[in-house]
Protein backbone atom coordinates (compact mmCIF):
# COMPACT_ATOMS: atom_id res chain seq x y z
CA UNK A 1 0.00 0.00 0.00
CA UNK A 2 1.34 3.51 -0.75
CA UNK A 3 2.83 5.08 2.56
CA UNK A 4 1.23 8.26 2.06
CA UNK A 5 -2.59 6.08 2.08
CA UNK A 6 -1.14 4.03 4.79
CA UNK A 7 -0.16 7.18 6.48
CA UNK A 8 -3.81 8.80 5.97
CA UNK A 9 -5.75 5.53 6.81
CA UNK A 10 -3.92 5.54 10.11
CA UNK A 11 -4.88 9.19 10.61
CA UNK A 12 -8.76 8.72 10.21
CA UNK A 13 -8.49 5.40 12.09
CA UNK A 14 -6.97 7.43 15.32
CA UNK A 15 -9.84 9.78 14.92
CA UNK A 16 -12.28 7.60 14.56
CA UNK A 17 -11.27 6.12 18.27
CA UNK A 18 -11.38 9.09 19.94
CA UNK A 19 -15.41 10.43 18.98
CA UNK A 20 -17.98 11.20 21.33
CA UNK A 21 -20.18 8.21 22.10
CA UNK A 22 -24.23 8.34 21.28
CA UNK A 23 -25.03 8.02 25.07
CA UNK A 24 -24.01 11.22 26.18
CA UNK A 25 -25.83 13.11 23.12
CA UNK A 26 -29.50 10.86 24.48
CA UNK A 27 -29.10 12.06 27.89
CA UNK A 28 -28.73 15.42 27.18
CA UNK A 29 -32.05 15.07 24.81
CA UNK A 30 -33.77 13.46 27.39
CA UNK A 31 -33.13 15.97 30.27
CA UNK A 32 -34.45 18.76 27.45
CA UNK A 33 -37.41 16.42 27.31
CA UNK A 34 -38.16 15.85 31.08
CA UNK A 35 -37.92 19.69 30.98
CA UNK A 36 -40.11 20.63 28.68
CA UNK A 37 -42.93 18.04 29.93
CA UNK A 38 -42.53 19.79 33.93
CA UNK A 39 -43.84 22.98 32.60
CA UNK A 40 -46.83 22.42 33.35
CA UNK A 41 -48.35 19.91 35.93
CA UNK A 42 -51.26 18.40 36.40
CA UNK A 43 -52.77 20.66 38.72
CA UNK A 44 -52.49 23.37 36.36
CA UNK A 45 -54.17 21.41 33.76
CA UNK A 46 -57.40 21.34 36.39
CA UNK A 47 -57.32 25.18 36.90
CA UNK A 48 -57.34 25.77 33.77
CA UNK A 49 -59.87 23.67 32.59
CA UNK A 50 -62.18 24.49 35.62
CA UNK A 51 -62.01 28.27 34.66
CA UNK A 52 -62.71 27.86 31.55
CA UNK A 53 -65.63 25.55 32.45
CA UNK A 54 -67.12 27.92 35.10
CA UNK A 55 -66.36 30.95 32.15
CA UNK A 56 -69.17 28.99 29.62
CA UNK A 57 -71.59 28.07 32.90
CA UNK A 58 -71.30 31.76 33.64
CA UNK A 59 -72.23 33.17 30.09
CA UNK A 60 -75.47 30.51 29.84
CA UNK A 61 -76.46 31.03 33.58
CA UNK A 62 -78.72 34.24 32.33
CA UNK A 63 -80.51 32.55 29.92
CA UNK A 64 -82.14 29.92 32.15
CA UNK A 65 -84.30 31.53 35.30
CA UNK A 66 -83.43 30.66 38.57
CA UNK A 67 -79.99 29.31 37.98
CA UNK A 68 -77.43 29.09 41.02
CA UNK A 69 -75.94 32.29 40.99
CA UNK A 70 -72.78 30.54 42.56
CA UNK A 71 -72.45 27.38 40.77
CA UNK A 72 -69.49 25.66 41.51
CA UNK A 73 -68.87 21.58 41.85
CA UNK A 74 -66.26 22.04 44.45
CA UNK A 75 -67.62 20.16 47.23
CA UNK A 76 -66.96 20.62 51.10
CA UNK A 77 -65.95 16.65 52.43
CA UNK A 78 -66.13 17.39 55.78
CA UNK A 79 -69.55 16.97 57.56
CA UNK A 80 -69.61 19.23 60.55
CA UNK A 81 -73.23 18.73 62.78
CA UNK A 82 -71.32 20.42 66.19
CA UNK A 83 -73.08 23.68 65.32
CA UNK A 84 -76.90 22.25 65.72
CA UNK A 85 -79.03 22.32 68.94
CA UNK A 86 -79.33 18.55 70.52
CA UNK A 87 -82.32 17.10 71.32
CA UNK A 88 -82.80 17.02 75.53
CA UNK A 89 -85.76 15.17 76.17
CA UNK A 90 -86.49 11.39 76.33
CA UNK A 91 -88.47 9.76 73.46
CA UNK A 92 -91.22 8.05 75.48
CA UNK A 93 -92.14 6.06 72.36
CA UNK A 94 -89.04 3.87 72.40
CA UNK A 95 -89.93 2.61 75.71
CA UNK A 96 -86.89 1.20 76.97
CA UNK A 97 -84.88 2.96 74.09
CA UNK A 98 -86.36 6.29 75.61
CA UNK A 99 -82.90 8.11 75.90
CA UNK A 100 -81.61 7.11 72.54
CA UNK A 101 -81.37 10.35 70.48
CA UNK A 102 -80.94 12.80 73.34
CA UNK A 103 -77.53 14.42 72.26
CA UNK A 104 -78.20 13.35 69.05
CA UNK A 105 -77.85 16.76 66.65
CA UNK A 106 -81.46 18.53 65.87
CA UNK A 107 -81.87 19.99 62.47
CA UNK A 108 -84.78 22.11 61.01
CA UNK A 109 -86.33 21.35 57.40
CA UNK A 110 -84.18 24.48 56.50
CA UNK A 111 -81.00 22.90 58.01
CA UNK A 112 -81.45 19.57 55.96
CA UNK A 113 -82.73 21.59 52.85
CA UNK A 114 -78.70 23.23 53.30
CA UNK A 115 -77.15 20.16 54.28
CA UNK A 116 -78.09 18.24 51.19
CA UNK A 117 -77.32 21.01 48.97
CA UNK A 118 -73.51 20.55 50.51
CA UNK A 119 -73.07 16.57 50.49
CA UNK A 120 -76.25 15.05 48.76
CA UNK A 121 -74.36 12.88 46.50
CA UNK A 122 -77.01 12.90 43.52
CA UNK A 123 -77.18 17.01 43.66
CA UNK A 124 -73.23 16.69 43.18
CA UNK A 125 -73.47 14.36 40.17
CA UNK A 126 -76.00 16.50 38.78
CA UNK A 127 -73.69 19.65 38.98
CA UNK A 128 -71.12 17.70 37.83
CA UNK A 129 -73.32 17.01 34.53
CA UNK A 130 -73.55 20.69 34.29
CA UNK A 131 -69.41 20.90 34.18
CA UNK A 132 -68.82 18.55 32.03
CA UNK A 133 -70.74 20.20 29.28
CA UNK A 134 -69.32 22.92 29.92
CA UNK A 135 -65.76 21.45 29.76
CA UNK A 136 -67.43 20.01 26.31
CA UNK A 137 -68.29 23.48 24.88
CA UNK A 138 -64.47 24.74 25.76
CA UNK A 139 -63.16 22.02 23.36
CA UNK A 140 -65.78 22.90 20.42
CA UNK A 141 -64.98 26.48 20.81
CA UNK A 142 -60.81 25.68 20.85
CA UNK A 143 -61.35 24.08 17.41
CA UNK A 144 -62.22 27.49 15.66
CA UNK A 145 -58.97 28.92 17.60
CA UNK A 146 -55.66 28.70 16.30
CA UNK A 147 -54.48 25.57 17.01
CA UNK A 148 -50.26 25.47 17.24
CA UNK A 149 -47.88 22.45 17.19
CA UNK A 150 -44.67 21.95 17.28
CA UNK A 151 -42.23 18.97 17.07
CA UNK A 152 -38.15 17.40 16.59
CA UNK A 153 -36.58 14.72 15.16
CA UNK A 154 -32.86 13.74 15.65
CA UNK A 155 -30.97 11.20 13.76
CA UNK A 156 -27.66 9.80 14.90
CA UNK A 157 -26.17 7.29 12.29
CA UNK A 158 -22.68 5.56 11.83
CA UNK A 159 -21.19 3.70 9.00
CA UNK A 160 -18.12 1.74 8.50
CA UNK A 161 -16.12 2.81 5.23
CA UNK A 162 -13.58 1.41 3.05
CA UNK A 163 -10.71 4.11 3.24
CA UNK A 164 -9.61 3.15 -0.12
CA UNK A 165 -12.93 2.82 -2.07
CA UNK A 166 -13.59 6.26 -0.68
CA UNK A 167 -10.18 7.55 -2.03
CA UNK A 168 -11.02 5.52 -5.23
CA UNK A 169 -14.51 7.13 -5.20
CA UNK A 170 -13.13 10.62 -3.96
CA UNK A 171 -10.00 10.73 -6.73
CA UNK A 172 -11.48 8.67 -9.47
CA UNK A 173 -7.95 6.58 -9.15
CA UNK A 174 -7.63 2.77 -9.06
CA UNK A 175 -5.60 1.70 -6.22
CA UNK A 176 -3.41 -1.11 -5.78
CA UNK A 177 -4.79 -3.25 -2.60
CA UNK A 178 -3.66 -5.34 -0.15
CA UNK A 179 -4.79 -7.84 1.22
CA UNK A 180 -5.62 -6.12 4.39
CA UNK A 181 -8.42 -3.71 3.91
CA UNK A 182 -8.66 0.24 6.25
CA UNK A 183 -11.98 0.74 7.11
CA UNK A 184 -13.09 4.24 8.67
CA UNK A 185 -16.09 4.67 10.78
CA UNK A 186 -18.36 7.67 9.74
CA UNK A 187 -20.85 9.36 12.04
CA UNK A 188 -23.62 12.03 11.45
CA UNK A 189 -26.45 13.66 13.38
CA UNK A 190 -29.06 14.63 11.36
CA UNK A 191 -32.84 16.04 12.64
CA UNK A 192 -36.09 17.98 11.67
CA UNK A 193 -37.59 20.59 13.77
CA UNK A 194 -40.94 22.13 12.95
CA UNK A 195 -43.49 24.43 14.23
CA UNK A 196 -46.62 25.35 12.89
CA UNK A 197 -50.44 26.56 12.85
CA UNK A 198 -54.26 25.17 11.75
CA UNK A 199 -57.01 27.19 11.95
CA UNK A 200 -60.46 25.97 11.06
CA UNK A 201 -62.63 28.33 9.58
CA UNK A 202 -66.81 29.07 10.18
CA UNK A 203 -66.88 28.19 6.32
CA UNK A 204 -65.39 24.63 6.60
CA UNK A 205 -62.36 25.99 5.25
CA UNK A 206 -58.73 24.81 7.16
CA UNK A 207 -55.85 27.10 6.51
CA UNK A 208 -52.62 25.91 7.84
CA UNK A 209 -48.99 27.45 8.23
CA UNK A 210 -45.76 25.66 8.75
CA UNK A 211 -42.03 26.40 9.33
CA UNK A 212 -39.63 23.65 9.16
CA UNK A 213 -36.02 23.17 9.42
CA UNK A 214 -33.20 20.43 8.39
CA UNK A 215 -30.21 20.23 9.60
CA UNK A 216 -27.20 17.93 9.00
CA UNK A 217 -23.63 17.43 11.10
CA UNK A 218 -20.72 14.98 10.15
CA UNK A 219 -18.88 14.49 13.21
CA UNK A 220 -16.12 12.81 11.71
CA UNK A 221 -13.63 14.46 8.95
CA UNK A 222 -14.42 17.50 8.18
CA UNK A 223 -17.48 18.28 10.96
CA UNK A 224 -19.69 21.30 8.70
CA UNK A 225 -23.14 22.18 9.35
CA UNK A 226 -25.68 21.99 6.42
CA UNK A 227 -28.74 23.69 7.95
CA UNK A 228 -31.64 24.97 5.46
CA UNK A 229 -35.43 25.44 5.83
CA UNK A 230 -39.15 26.00 4.60
CA UNK A 231 -41.92 27.73 5.16
CA UNK A 232 -45.38 27.02 3.86
CA UNK A 233 -49.00 27.85 3.90
CA UNK A 234 -52.59 25.89 2.18
CA UNK A 235 -55.99 26.62 2.49
CA UNK A 236 -58.49 23.65 1.87
CA UNK A 237 -62.06 25.35 1.53
CA UNK A 238 -64.57 22.63 0.89
CA UNK A 239 -66.96 23.52 -2.02
CA UNK A 240 -69.62 21.31 -2.03
CA UNK A 241 -69.93 18.24 0.61
CA UNK A 242 -68.76 19.69 4.17
CA UNK A 243 -69.22 23.36 2.94
CA UNK A 244 -71.21 26.36 4.78
CA UNK A 245 -71.90 27.71 8.15
CA UNK A 246 -74.21 25.66 9.09
CA UNK A 247 -72.74 21.88 8.42
CA UNK A 248 -68.93 22.91 9.61
CA UNK A 249 -70.69 24.67 12.69
CA UNK A 250 -72.84 22.00 14.04
CA UNK A 251 -70.64 20.44 16.40
CA UNK A 252 -70.45 23.59 18.04
CA UNK A 253 -73.75 24.69 18.01
CA UNK A 254 -74.83 21.15 19.50
CA UNK A 255 -72.20 21.78 22.21
CA UNK A 256 -73.64 25.21 23.11
CA UNK A 257 -76.91 23.73 23.14
CA UNK A 258 -75.84 21.31 24.98
CA UNK A 259 -75.06 23.31 28.25
CA UNK A 260 -78.38 24.96 27.96
CA UNK A 261 -79.85 22.01 28.33
CA UNK A 262 -77.76 20.96 31.15
CA UNK A 263 -78.04 23.96 33.21
CA UNK A 264 -82.53 24.09 32.67
CA UNK A 265 -81.99 19.75 33.86
CA UNK A 266 -80.14 21.31 36.68
CA UNK A 267 -82.49 23.94 37.88
CA UNK A 268 -85.27 21.68 37.36
CA UNK A 269 -83.48 19.27 39.50
CA UNK A 270 -82.72 21.77 42.09
CA UNK A 271 -86.54 21.86 42.33
CA UNK A 272 -87.25 18.41 42.41
CA UNK A 273 -84.87 18.39 45.67
CA UNK A 274 -86.13 20.43 47.37
CA UNK A 275 -89.87 18.63 47.27
CA UNK A 276 -88.39 15.22 47.40
CA UNK A 277 -86.11 16.74 50.86
CA UNK A 278 -89.22 18.02 52.46
CA UNK A 279 -91.58 14.92 51.56
CA UNK A 280 -88.52 12.59 52.71
CA UNK A 281 -88.52 14.99 56.05
CA UNK A 282 -91.89 15.33 57.27
CA UNK A 283 -92.30 11.25 56.32
CA UNK A 284 -89.91 10.70 58.77
CA UNK A 285 -91.50 13.06 61.48
CA UNK A 286 -95.31 11.62 60.29
CA UNK A 287 -93.21 7.80 60.93
CA UNK A 288 -92.67 9.35 64.68
CA UNK A 289 -95.70 10.61 65.31
CA UNK A 290 -97.34 7.10 64.31
CA UNK A 291 -95.07 5.58 66.74
CA UNK A 292 -96.05 8.06 69.07
CA UNK A 293 -99.53 7.36 68.65
CA UNK A 294 -98.64 3.22 68.63
CA UNK A 295 -97.05 4.02 72.10
CA UNK A 296 -99.93 5.90 73.64
CA UNK A 297 -102.38 3.45 72.37
CA UNK A 298 -100.30 0.48 73.73
CA UNK A 299 -99.92 2.14 77.11
CA UNK A 300 -104.18 2.37 77.25
CA UNK A 301 -103.94 -1.23 76.32
CA UNK A 302 -102.08 -2.33 79.37
CA UNK A 303 -103.93 -0.31 81.98
CA UNK A 304 -107.15 -1.64 80.83
CA UNK A 305 -106.27 -4.97 80.95
CA UNK A 306 -104.75 -4.33 84.16
CA UNK A 307 -108.20 -2.93 85.34
CA UNK A 308 -110.00 -6.07 83.33
CA UNK A 309 -107.95 -8.33 84.63
CA UNK A 310 -108.59 -7.25 88.53
CA UNK A 311 -112.49 -6.63 87.42
CA UNK A 312 -112.57 -10.26 86.39
CA UNK A 313 -110.48 -11.48 89.49
CA UNK A 314 -113.80 -10.10 91.30
CA UNK A 315 -116.22 -12.10 88.86
CA UNK A 316 -117.30 -9.05 87.55
CA UNK A 317 -116.03 -9.77 83.83
CA UNK A 318 -116.02 -12.64 81.87
CA UNK A 319 -113.16 -14.20 80.39
CA UNK A 320 -113.84 -13.69 76.71
CA UNK A 321 -113.91 -9.98 77.35
CA UNK A 322 -111.14 -9.96 78.95
CA UNK A 323 -109.42 -12.15 76.16
CA UNK A 324 -110.69 -9.76 73.38
CA UNK A 325 -108.58 -6.84 75.73
CA UNK A 326 -105.91 -8.77 75.39
CA UNK A 327 -105.65 -9.93 72.48
CA UNK A 328 -105.87 -5.87 71.48
CA UNK A 329 -103.07 -5.43 73.81
CA UNK A 330 -100.57 -8.35 72.09
CA UNK A 331 -101.98 -6.42 68.28
CA UNK A 332 -101.14 -2.96 69.66
CA UNK A 333 -98.05 -3.95 70.74
CA UNK A 334 -97.17 -5.18 67.38
CA UNK A 335 -98.24 -2.19 65.82
CA UNK A 336 -96.12 -0.30 67.91
CA UNK A 337 -92.97 -1.80 67.19
CA UNK A 338 -93.71 -1.80 63.66
CA UNK A 339 -93.74 1.64 64.04
CA UNK A 340 -90.89 2.49 65.40
CA UNK A 341 -88.57 -0.11 62.74
CA UNK A 342 -90.18 2.55 60.22
CA UNK A 343 -89.52 5.53 61.87
CA UNK A 344 -85.79 4.16 62.25
CA UNK A 345 -85.43 3.14 58.65
CA UNK A 346 -87.39 6.29 57.13
CA UNK A 347 -84.72 8.06 59.32
CA UNK A 348 -81.58 6.34 58.21
CA UNK A 349 -83.16 7.02 54.56
CA UNK A 350 -83.25 10.65 54.81
CA UNK A 351 -79.60 10.70 56.15
CA UNK A 352 -78.75 8.93 53.17
CA UNK A 353 -80.52 11.49 50.90
CA UNK A 354 -78.94 14.53 52.22
CA UNK A 355 -75.05 12.63 51.92
CA UNK A 356 -74.74 12.12 55.25
CA UNK A 357 -73.11 8.78 57.48
CA UNK A 358 -76.00 6.39 58.56
CA UNK A 359 -74.12 6.35 61.72
CA UNK A 360 -74.78 10.35 62.66
CA UNK A 361 -76.62 11.34 65.04
CA UNK A 362 -79.04 13.19 63.73
CA UNK A 363 -82.83 13.70 64.85
CA UNK A 364 -85.61 16.21 62.74
CA UNK A 365 -87.18 19.40 64.71
CA UNK A 366 -91.51 18.08 65.76
CA UNK A 367 -91.82 21.93 65.23
CA UNK A 368 -92.18 21.45 61.89
CA UNK A 369 -95.39 19.57 62.06
CA UNK A 370 -96.45 22.06 64.08
CA UNK A 371 -95.73 24.97 61.75
CA UNK A 372 -97.62 23.09 58.70
CA UNK A 373 -100.88 24.62 57.88
CA UNK A 374 -103.76 24.31 54.92
CA UNK A 375 -102.73 27.13 52.08
CA UNK A 376 -104.79 26.48 49.47
CA UNK A 377 -103.93 27.79 45.65
CA UNK A 378 -105.68 30.64 44.97
CA UNK A 379 -105.44 29.57 40.85
CA UNK A 380 -107.50 27.82 38.07
CA UNK A 381 -106.48 24.66 36.97
CA UNK A 382 -106.47 25.99 32.78
CA UNK A 383 -104.31 28.98 34.13
CA UNK A 384 -102.28 26.59 35.90
CA UNK A 385 -101.96 24.24 32.12
CA UNK A 386 -100.72 27.58 30.20
CA UNK A 387 -98.62 28.84 33.30
CA UNK A 388 -96.57 25.02 32.91
CA UNK A 389 -96.38 25.24 29.33
CA UNK A 390 -94.91 28.10 28.92
CA UNK A 391 -92.84 28.09 32.37
CA UNK A 392 -91.36 24.48 32.57
CA UNK A 393 -87.95 24.38 31.30
CA UNK A 394 -87.90 20.13 30.37
CA UNK A 395 -90.67 21.23 27.93
CA UNK A 396 -88.33 24.12 26.61
CA UNK A 397 -85.79 21.56 26.08
CA UNK A 398 -87.96 19.24 24.35
CA UNK A 399 -89.01 21.79 21.87
CA UNK A 400 -85.22 22.99 21.37
CA UNK A 401 -84.38 18.73 20.35
CA UNK A 402 -87.43 19.34 18.33
CA UNK A 403 -85.25 22.05 16.12
CA UNK A 404 -81.69 20.51 16.63
CA UNK A 405 -83.18 17.21 15.12
CA UNK A 406 -84.48 19.24 11.93
CA UNK A 407 -81.28 21.18 11.88
CA UNK A 408 -79.24 17.71 11.78
CA UNK A 409 -81.06 16.38 8.84
CA UNK A 410 -79.82 19.24 6.68
CA UNK A 411 -76.27 18.72 8.03
CA UNK A 412 -77.23 14.28 7.03
CA UNK A 413 -78.29 15.61 3.80
CA UNK A 414 -74.95 17.67 2.81
CA UNK A 415 -73.29 14.33 2.82
CA UNK A 416 -74.58 12.60 0.04
CA UNK A 417 -73.04 15.87 -2.20
CA UNK A 418 -68.98 14.88 -3.42
CA UNK A 419 -65.83 15.80 -2.21
CA UNK A 420 -64.63 18.71 -4.45
CA UNK A 421 -62.12 21.06 -2.13
CA UNK A 422 -60.07 24.41 -3.62
CA UNK A 423 -56.72 23.90 -2.28
CA UNK A 424 -54.23 26.61 -2.82
CA UNK A 425 -50.48 26.56 -1.40
CA UNK A 426 -47.62 28.41 -0.95
CA UNK A 427 -43.87 27.52 -0.30
CA UNK A 428 -40.89 29.44 0.42
CA UNK A 429 -37.26 28.08 0.90
CA UNK A 430 -34.29 29.37 3.06
CA UNK A 431 -31.27 31.20 1.03
CA UNK A 432 -28.19 28.92 0.51
CA UNK A 433 -25.37 29.35 3.06
CA UNK A 434 -26.91 27.90 6.33
CA UNK A 435 -29.07 30.70 6.86
CA UNK A 436 -32.56 28.85 7.80
CA UNK A 437 -34.51 32.63 8.31
CA UNK A 438 -33.08 33.95 5.89
CA UNK A 439 -36.27 33.26 3.33
CA UNK A 440 -35.81 33.77 -0.52
CA UNK A 441 -39.06 35.08 -1.58
CA UNK A 442 -37.60 35.22 -5.34
CA UNK A 443 -37.53 31.27 -5.47
CA UNK A 444 -41.81 31.20 -3.91
CA UNK A 445 -43.94 28.29 -5.38
CA UNK A 446 -47.42 28.98 -5.77
CA UNK A 447 -50.20 26.35 -6.42
CA UNK A 448 -53.80 26.16 -7.23
CA UNK A 449 -55.81 23.12 -7.81
CA UNK A 450 -59.02 21.32 -6.99
CA UNK A 451 -59.59 17.83 -5.42
CA UNK A 452 -62.31 15.85 -6.42
CA UNK A 453 -63.85 12.75 -5.05
CA UNK A 454 -66.76 10.91 -6.20
CA UNK A 455 -67.58 8.08 -4.03
CA UNK A 456 -70.36 5.49 -5.37
CA UNK A 457 -70.86 3.74 -1.93
CA UNK A 458 -73.09 5.72 -0.48
CA UNK A 459 -74.87 3.62 1.84
CA UNK A 460 -73.45 4.93 5.20
CA UNK A 461 -74.37 8.38 4.46
CA UNK A 462 -78.20 7.03 3.17
CA UNK A 463 -78.77 5.41 6.55
CA UNK A 464 -77.48 8.47 8.66
CA UNK A 465 -79.86 10.52 6.55
CA UNK A 466 -82.45 8.22 7.41
CA UNK A 467 -81.94 7.76 10.85
CA UNK A 468 -82.13 11.29 11.14
CA UNK A 469 -85.15 11.74 9.42
CA UNK A 470 -86.28 8.97 11.96
CA UNK A 471 -84.69 10.65 14.70
CA UNK A 472 -87.01 14.30 13.23
CA UNK A 473 -90.04 12.37 13.80
CA UNK A 474 -89.30 11.01 17.11
CA UNK A 475 -88.56 14.33 18.68
CA UNK A 476 -91.68 15.65 17.39
CA UNK A 477 -93.38 12.70 19.32
CA UNK A 478 -91.12 13.73 22.44
CA UNK A 479 -92.48 16.93 22.38
CA UNK A 480 -95.98 16.29 22.01
CA UNK A 481 -95.87 13.68 24.75
CA UNK A 482 -93.98 16.13 26.89
CA UNK A 483 -97.06 18.97 25.99
CA UNK A 484 -99.95 15.93 27.30
CA UNK A 485 -97.30 14.81 30.43
CA UNK A 486 -97.42 18.13 31.76
CA UNK A 487 -101.15 18.71 30.85
CA UNK A 488 -101.58 15.48 32.61
CA UNK A 489 -99.33 16.12 35.55
CA UNK A 490 -100.69 19.64 36.29
CA UNK A 491 -104.45 18.75 36.70
CA UNK A 492 -103.05 15.09 38.29
CA UNK A 493 -101.91 17.56 41.25
CA UNK A 494 -104.60 19.89 41.17
CA UNK A 495 -106.92 16.67 42.18
CA UNK A 496 -104.23 15.57 44.42
CA UNK A 497 -104.17 19.15 46.58
CA UNK A 498 -107.86 19.52 46.53
CA UNK A 499 -108.09 15.52 47.64
CA UNK A 500 -105.70 15.87 50.30
CA UNK A 501 -107.77 19.58 51.26
CA UNK A 502 -110.82 17.52 51.70
CA UNK A 503 -109.26 14.49 53.22
CA UNK A 504 -107.70 16.93 56.55
CA UNK A 505 -111.24 18.37 56.95
CA UNK A 506 -112.91 15.16 57.52
CA UNK A 507 -109.38 13.69 59.42
CA UNK A 508 -110.24 16.90 61.81
CA UNK A 509 -113.84 15.90 62.26
CA UNK A 510 -112.94 11.71 62.62
CA UNK A 511 -110.60 12.70 65.46
CA UNK A 512 -113.44 14.63 67.27
CA UNK A 513 -115.69 11.63 67.16
CA UNK A 514 -112.77 8.99 67.77
CA UNK A 515 -112.08 11.08 70.78
CA UNK A 516 -115.47 11.18 72.03
CA UNK A 517 -116.11 7.76 71.34
CA UNK A 518 -113.13 7.06 73.49
CA UNK A 519 -114.81 8.88 76.54
CA UNK A 520 -118.01 7.46 76.43
CA UNK A 521 -116.36 3.84 76.51
CA UNK A 522 -114.27 4.90 79.09
CA UNK A 523 -117.17 5.97 81.27
CA UNK A 524 -119.46 3.09 80.42
CA UNK A 525 -116.18 0.79 81.23
CA UNK A 526 -115.68 2.52 84.69
CA UNK A 527 -119.32 1.91 85.42
CA UNK A 528 -119.55 -1.66 84.62
CA UNK A 529 -121.84 -1.01 82.02
CA UNK A 530 -118.96 -1.17 79.29
CA UNK A 531 -118.26 -4.00 76.05
CA UNK A 532 -114.55 -4.78 75.44
CA UNK A 533 -114.97 -4.73 72.25
CA UNK A 534 -116.56 -1.14 72.03
CA UNK A 535 -113.51 0.13 73.84
CA UNK A 536 -111.25 -2.08 71.71
CA UNK A 537 -112.28 -0.39 68.48
CA UNK A 538 -113.02 3.14 69.98
CA UNK A 539 -109.00 3.18 70.58
CA UNK A 540 -107.86 1.40 67.26
CA UNK A 541 -110.06 4.32 65.69
CA UNK A 542 -108.77 7.38 67.59
CA UNK A 543 -104.50 6.07 66.81
CA UNK A 544 -106.13 5.56 63.31
CA UNK A 545 -107.85 9.14 63.17
CA UNK A 546 -104.69 11.20 64.55
CA UNK A 547 -102.39 9.39 61.98
CA UNK A 548 -104.71 10.17 59.30
CA UNK A 549 -105.16 13.73 60.02
CA UNK A 550 -101.50 14.12 60.49
CA UNK A 551 -101.06 12.67 57.14
CA UNK A 552 -103.75 14.74 55.06
CA UNK A 553 -101.78 17.77 56.92
CA UNK A 554 -98.40 16.54 55.43
CA UNK A 555 -100.26 15.39 52.12
CA UNK A 556 -101.57 18.92 51.51
CA UNK A 557 -98.41 20.37 52.04
CA UNK A 558 -96.11 18.35 49.86
CA UNK A 559 -99.25 18.19 47.00
CA UNK A 560 -98.86 22.10 47.02
CA UNK A 561 -94.91 22.13 46.86
CA UNK A 562 -95.65 19.59 43.90
CA UNK A 563 -97.82 21.76 42.27
CA UNK A 564 -96.21 24.78 42.18
CA UNK A 565 -92.88 22.41 40.92
CA UNK A 566 -95.16 21.40 37.75
CA UNK A 567 -96.29 24.85 36.82
CA UNK A 568 -92.39 25.59 37.05
CA UNK A 569 -93.00 28.69 39.21
CA UNK A 570 -91.04 26.88 42.84
CA UNK A 571 -88.37 28.93 43.16
CA UNK A 572 -85.30 28.00 44.91
CA UNK A 573 -82.85 29.82 46.88
CA UNK A 574 -78.60 28.73 47.03
CA UNK A 575 -79.23 27.06 50.17
CA UNK A 576 -82.24 25.00 48.84
CA UNK A 577 -84.65 26.48 50.55
CA UNK A 578 -88.03 27.45 48.52
CA UNK A 579 -89.92 30.62 47.69
CA UNK A 580 -93.04 28.92 47.60
CA UNK A 581 -95.59 31.26 45.18
CA UNK A 582 -98.73 31.44 47.03
CA UNK A 583 -100.59 33.72 44.16
CA UNK A 584 -99.23 33.73 40.80
CA UNK A 585 -100.11 36.24 38.40
CA UNK A 586 -99.57 35.95 34.13
CA UNK A 587 -98.23 38.36 31.94
CA UNK A 588 -98.67 38.32 28.20
CA UNK A 589 -95.54 36.17 27.72
CA UNK A 590 -96.37 34.01 31.48
CA UNK A 591 -95.71 34.33 34.64
CA UNK A 592 -94.45 37.83 35.47
CA UNK A 593 -93.37 36.62 38.62
CA UNK A 594 -95.04 35.81 42.60
CA UNK A 595 -97.10 37.87 44.13
CA UNK A 596 -96.66 36.62 47.57
CA UNK A 597 -94.21 34.25 48.29
CA UNK A 598 -93.77 32.11 51.67
CA UNK A 599 -90.41 31.68 52.21
CA UNK A 600 -88.87 28.76 53.90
Amino acid sequence: MNPFLRKRASKHVGQASRLPTPSGFALTLILLAAVALSGCSTAHYRKSADREAAKMIAEKAPAVPNMDPAFTIEQDKKILLEGYPTATNEEAAFGPDKAVEVGASMITLDDALSLGVKHSRTYQNQKEQVFLEGLSLTLARHRFTPIFSAGASETYQTRVLAVEEEIERLTGTQLVRETQVVREQQHSLSGRGNVGGDLLLRTGGRLAVDFTTDFLRFLTGDSRWALSSRLGASLTQPLLRGAGYKVTMENLTQAERNLLYALRDYVQFRREFSVDVATSYYQVLQNKDEARNAWLGYQNFKQNVERETAFAAEGQRTQTALGQLQQAELSTETQWINAVRSYKQSLDQFKILLGLPTDARVVLDDRELERLQIIHPNIEVNEAVKTALETRLDLQNARNRFEDAARRTGVAANAFLPDLNLILRGDIDSQPGNRPLALDFETARWTVGTDINLPLDRKAERNAYRSSLIAYERAGRNLQLAVDQIKLEIHDAWRALDQARRNYENSEIGVKLSERRVEEQELLTELGRGIARDLVDARKDLISARNQRTSALIRHTLARLQFWRDMGILFIQQNGKWDEVKQAQRGENGVEGPVETLKR
